[in-house]
């Protein structure tokens, strides 16, 4: 592949940089949320599962939520 061809292919790439920060940025979020709340399932599903964010969002607003213990 000559220099020109490799340049234009890369042109062609601009929605992948913020394709990948905005993955990362979720991904962290929600995995630091994971561990924090102790879910070691949720944890592994968020570490290996790619899903361009869909399921660390779902993640944080949904199931992560903390349960609140009521002390009697």
């Amino acid at each position: 592949m000559n220099e020109m061809a490799y340049f234009q292919y890369m042109t062609e790439q601009w929605w992948f940089l913020p394709l990948l920060i905005w993955i990362i940025i979720w991904k962290g979020l929600a995995l630091w949320r994971a561990a924090k709340n102790d879910s070691k399932k949720w944890f592994a599903a968020l570490l290996v599962l790619n899903t361009v964010g869909i399921l660390e969002i779902l993640y944080i607003f949904v199931f992560g939520k903390k349960k609140v213990e009521k002390n009697s």
